[in-house]
This record gives C-alpha cells, structure tokens and sequence, in this order.
C-alpha cells in the first residue's frame, strides 16, 4: 500500500501541477473579468434569487438545488482538507484557498447558467443535465462529455463520493463516541442506500434540512473561538498572508515548504472543497425549478462562496489561531484539536467537529451518489445505474476500513482529470455565457423574493 500510495503521490504531482491551476485560475480570471466582477456586483442579487418563486421545468426548487450541491461539497474539505492543506502547504494554503474561491465563484455561475441551458429530460421523465450535455449538445464534443462522465463516475466511487467521506465519519464517530469502525460501515450502508434510492427528491429534501442546521452549529462554535481570540485575530490573518509568499520566513528553512507547494495544496484543496470548476454542481443546478439559466448560475455562484469564504475560512482560522498546525496533527485531529483548546469547553469543541463532520460527509456521500448517477445513465442508460448504485453502496461499506492518505490523494487525481474536460468546454462555450449574461442584465427585472423552500 505504501509503494502504491507514492506512485499516485508521483501522478498528483502531475495532474495538480502548473498546467491545470494555470487552467483552474485562468478560468475564473477570465470570466471574472469578462463578467464585470459578478461574484461581487452580483452577489446580493444572487442570494435573493435562491427564494426565488420559481417557474419553469425541474424536480426540485433553486434552493434544493443549492442545498443538494452544498450537500456534495461541505463536507470533509471544510473540517478534514483545511486541515491537510495546512500541515502540506502551511497557514499560506488557506490565502490560495481565497483566491481559488473567488475566482471559482464566476467560473461556477458559469457552470451553473449552462446547466439551464442545455439541460433535457430522461427516459424516466426526471431532469439530466450537467458538463456531459453542454459539451456534447454546445461544444459538440462527444468524447470530452464521455470523457467528463467517466471521470464523475470514478470521483463518485473513488473519490470525494465514497472513501473520503466515510474515513472520515468513520474516524469522527470513533473519536468522539467510541463507535467501532464496523457498525458505523453498516449503518452507512443502510442509510445511504435507503436515501440514495429515493433519488433526486428525497437528496434535495434531506439536504435542505440538514445543511442549514449544520452550517450554523459549526459556524457558532468558530465564531466563539474568533470572539476569545479576538486580540490575535489581525496577526494570525498576517501570518496567513505573509506564508502564503514567503513560508520559509515564516517556518524556517527546513520545513521544505514552498510558496508552490502552498499554491498547489490551498487550490487543489480549495476545489476539493468547492467544486468549482470540477463540473459537478451543474448536474444539481440542472435540476432547479426555473426557467431562468443565469438566475441558477448567480445561485450556483453561492455556493462556492458559503463553502469556501464562510466555513473553510473559519476552520482555517480556528486553526491557526490555536496554532494547531504546529501539533503534527493532521486530518480531523487537528480540527479537533483546534475546537478543543479553542473554546471553553473542550469536550464541546471535541463533539462540534465530530459531529459535525459526521452529518458534512454524509450529505456529501448522498450528494455525489446523484452525480455518479447522473453521469452513469449519460454514458450506459437507465440499466447501468442499478449496478452503479449496488457498487457505490459496496463502497460504502469499506471506506471505513481505507487509508486517509492513500484516499486523499486518489480523490485528488480523479478530481484533477474530471475538471480538465469541463474547463475545456467552459472556454468553448464562453461567449454564449457572456452574452447570455449581458442578455440579461440589459432587461433586468427585480427579484420577487418570496420564500419557496419546499418546492
């Protein structure tokens, strides 16, 4: 295992390094500038949209949508890959997490108009959408959608949809209760299947309850770890940034931390987290009740800024400002540790992040599930998910039993080689999504903004 897991390490390397975040940022620069700034002209007015009253085809309201997209991406990123970035790239990775957000945040209204707009319906009536449609249908590139497809099905089954998230519910469960590796595997096994079965609807409807709640237990007990260290505050962002340019000065010389390697670990982790660019929040977004496709981009851009600028912003600072990343920890350990001499109570902060990660990962699993089916039936059909579903639920099973490193850096190739196909066909379609843009704010009417959660 240990032969195999630095082979991949070699092949992460190459499939995370210059060309790709070269690729990622790119991306976002591009359309950051191309789109007037509108992850902050238009954030406001995307946040509005989210409640939208809807119109128009879907399955499931804007705001499930969001909350089924933020269910695949809050998830181990938040709690477990701030972490890892940190002890890989130092406090520095966490500034490159920013940028990749904000950045990310217009390459995922990119993403996410483009859902709208090729979307189409299957042969059981429900919504398919997503990087497959608008790479076949608008670039009209066959292969790069069966390309992407592919690899969504392997970070489904491989990656950030099975492994990483049930290690980690794995390692929260037996830290903070006790729970033996096996039962937390069957009692995954059984809830996921139970959910996951359901489809779509019952995702959405699970999401839209459980993310909400979570975000503000977890965002509470950081925001009472900032008020008690308030003081240090100003100086702990400093270190951030000054490491983020210069981590020998801040760590010494022999900690081999580089500015590349906090580059590279804050915005391979940073995607991890947010998705932006993968191309899987699209398949979510495709499923929103509306007619409107730059509506679902600005609710889609929301996303990445809850996930990334909110919660991983605030376990990065937790972090930091205990100096957890001078333990040797690493993973959901130093998270905890971080909650535990953070607060006042370190029992609390011990069960805050457990538990939190816990009911994070989980979403993640039964979201990700919808998006290996999604990209399943795109390449086989209908016949081909009943075996995908078997398959991910075996998966399931075993995470718990696989090792953090080995999985980490699985998920991170799959990740990489899933958005180089999506990146492409966003550079393709660009100036559709421009225009469909300035299309609209040239006749823009204002948001209703009645509250429709329940769809």
């Amino acid at each position: 295992m240990q032969l195999l897991t630095q082979i991949l390490k070699q092949i992460n390397d190459y499939v995370w390094g210059l060309p790709l975040i070269c690729l990622l940022l790119g991306t976002g620069i591009y359309f950051t500038f191309k789109l007037r700034l509108i992850q902050l002209t238009k954030l406001k007015l995307a946040f509005k949209c989210i409640f939208k009253k809807q119109e128009g085809d879907g399955d499931v309201s804007s705001f499930q949508a969001l909350c089924t997209a933020l269910s695949s991406t809050i998830g181990t990123g938040n709690i477990v890959g701030v972490a890892t970035a940190i002890a890989a790239g130092g406090p520095g990775a966490l500034f490159w997490m920013w940028i990749s957000a904000f950045f990310g945040m217009a390459t995922k209204y990119a993403e996410g108009l483009l859902a709208i707009r090729y979307r189409q319906k299957d042969e059981n009536g429900e919504i398919a959408g997503g990087p497959m449609y608008y790479l076949e249908k608008g670039l009209h590139s066959p292969l790069l959608a069966k390309i992407f497809a592919f690899f969504g099905v392997s970070v489904a089954l491989l990656g950030i949809g099975t492994f990483t998230q049930v290690k980690s519910i794995s390692d929260g469960l037996s830290m903070s209760l006790n729970v033996p590796r096996y039962i937390t595997a069957i009692l995954l096994t059984i809830a996921v299947a139970f959910i996951t079965i359901g489809g779509i609807k019952r995702i959405a409807s699970v999401a839209e309850k459980v993310i909400p709640l979570m975000c503000v237990l977890y965002i509470g007990g950081v925001v009472l770890i900032l008020v008690s260290h308030i003081t240090v505050l100003p100086s702990a962002i400093a270190l951030i940034i000054k490491s983020a340019f210069t981590p020998q000065a801040v760590f010494g010389g022999g900690t081999g931390i580089t500015m590349v390697i906090a580059m590279q670990k804050g915005i391979s982790r940073g995607i991890f987290s947010n998705e932006s660019g993968l191309g899987s929040a699209p398949i979510a977004a495709a499923a929103a009740k509306t007619d409107s496709c730059v509506e679902q981009g600005l609710v889609s851009m929301t996303g990445t800024f809850i996930d990334t600028i909110v919660i991983c912003t605030m376990t990065g600072l937790a972090i930091v400002l205990t100096q957890s990343y001078t333990t040797g920890l690493d993973g959901a350990a130093m998270t905890t540790h971080a909650f535990s001499v953070g607060l006042f109570i370190p029992l609390i902060g011990k069960y805050i992040v457990n538990i939190g990660l816990v009911f994070f990962a989980f979403t993640t699993i039964i979201g990700w599930n919808y998006y290996g089916e999604r990209c399943m039936y795109y390449l086989k059909g209908l016949k081909a998910v009943k075996i995908y579903k078997i398959v991910f639920i075996i998966f399931i099973a075993i995470g718990p039993f696989m090792s953090l490193e080995f999985i980490f850096v699985l998920a991170d190739i799959v990740n990489g080689c899933m958005a180089i196909p999506n990146l492409i066909g966003l550079i393709g379609l660009r100036k559709e999504i421009v225009a469909e843009t300035e299309k609209y704010f040239e006749y823009e009417q204002p948001v209703e903004l009645v509250t429709n959660i329940e769809g």
